[in-house]
């Protein structure tokens, strides 16, 4: 028997695929039980009516809440819970301290903070002789002039606990910092966090680990870097999974890679990280997230190994099992983005040319429909994913899907 709590703070597409593949992962004697936010019915009849208990809380995201809604849900669970998950980064550290109250196994507060906070880890990793961005975490407008001497210009400023982007700025000169601090002045409680602007092509590591050893990567590559993406509304950006990363070109991230989750303290689940290669050939990691990949990576790491990558993380993190895979296929994915100054969703051009061009190289699609609002989102309003066991198959049909494909706005 396993009784696993799944927290679903709020019933997003992604959350509830996760939540689908632990019940579909093959898990013997699973009771399931979901605390959440939203109301059970959020959740779907299929998945819904599959839980065996439900507890709604005021916020999920907080500690002392979810630590009490797992409490109540434990009756319905047969009085244990062997399990906590879930896979927003936001929520990995009140899972942690959930876990370490009740005595569960899983991600420690300690692992957790060190992946969450951006300058945290950024300590953690240099004070082991890992390679990551100059940064600096900052209270006070003068602490932040006096560290854009050291840092330099162009740099990047984020929140520490910031996810996907979000909040981050690209600075040129002292006269823009002068002016971020203007309209977002650190304080005490509510940090900045400054960091050199990595210049290099951008990829990603993302890991499956099992009691502390790393036993599974992925290397993809970003075209182009997220940042450029969030400072342009109207790129289409994409990204590639080579279907091989053996080779000397990954030879730095493959040890820097492991020897990062060594230092931040990640035991059994997967991670996320990005990193750069600059062009002397030296790496920078930039982040490490103590979740699953977003954005559809998971669901390319899936194609590019022929397996249901959902159910691989289900079964890792409730059972323990985990056998890496074969790498069958290079993959990717190109994420389509609304244009035009519209505030709906007109049409989408392009598509019938693409589907003549690729033919069955398209594993999966989703499309925006006419008349929805744009999603102000970095991962657009759509997708196309496509996969060949040639790596410059797939890396063309992605550059013609975003060449060639519109999704226009009226």
């Amino acid at each position: 028997m396993h009784s696993c709590v799944f927290v679903v703070p709020f019933a997003m597409p992604d959350s509830l695929r996760y939540l689908r593949a632990v019940l579909d992962a093959g898990v013997p004697g699973l009771r399931l039980g979901v605390v959440s936010q939203e109301p059970r019915e959020r959740l779907g009849s299929d998945l819904g009516g599959r839980i065996a208990g439900f507890v709604r809380v005021s916020d999920a995201l907080h500690a002392d809440p979810l630590t009490q809604g797992i409490r109540e849900l434990a009756p319905a669970l047969g009085n244990r819970v062997d399990s906590i998950l879930g896979i927003l980064e936001q929520l990995q550290v009140p899972l942690a301290e959930a876990r370490k109250r009740l005595g569960v196994p899983g991600t420690d507060p300690a692992a957790a903070h060190n992946m969450r906070d951006k300058a945290r880890m950024k300590t953690v990793l240099a004070a082991h002789g890992l390679p990551c961005a100059r940064h600096a975490l900052v209270e006070e407008a003068a602490h932040a002039l006096r560290a854009a001497e050291d840092i330099g210009f162009p740099m990047v400023v984020k929140p520490p606990d910031g996810a996907g982007s979000a909040g981050t700025a690209r600075l040129e000169d002292l006269a823009q910092l002068r002016g971020w601090l203007d309209r977002h002045p650190p304080q005490p409680g509510r940090p900045l966090l400054m960091e050199e602007f990595v210049l290099g092509r951008e990829f990603s590591f993302d890991t499956a680990s099992l009691n502390g050893r790393h036993l599974f990567h992925s290397v993809s590559s970003y075209e182009p870097g997220p940042l450029e993406v969030l400072e342009n509304p109207w790129i289409q950006w994409t990204v590639l999974l080579p279907r091989d990363v053996s080779g000397p070109e990954f030879a730095p991230i493959h040890r820097a890679g492991p020897a990062a989750l060594d230092a931040l303290g990640m035991r059994t689940g997967m991670t996320h990280m990005e990193w750069f290669r600059r062009p002397d050939g030296s790496i920078a990691i930039s982040e490490v997230a103590a979740r699953p990949p977003g954005a559809q990576f998971t669901s390319l790491i899936g194609y590019a190994h022929d397996i249901d990558f959902y159910r691989v993380w289900a079964r890792l993190v409730t059972m323990g099992d985990f056998t890496p895979p074969a790498r069958r296929y290079a993959a990717g994915a190109a994420y389509l983005r609304a244009q035009g100054p519209g505030q709906r969703i007109a049409g989408v051009r392009g598509l019938r040319q693409i589907r003549d061009q690729l033919g069955g190289l398209v594993v999966e699609a989703k499309l925006p429909t006419e008349g929805q609002p744009p999603s102000g989102a970095y991962t657009g309003e759509g997708h196309i994913l496509v996969r060949d066991p040639d790596t410059e198959v797939v890396r063309d049909a992605l550059r013609r899907i975003v060449s060639s494909v519109r999704v226009d706005l009226a």
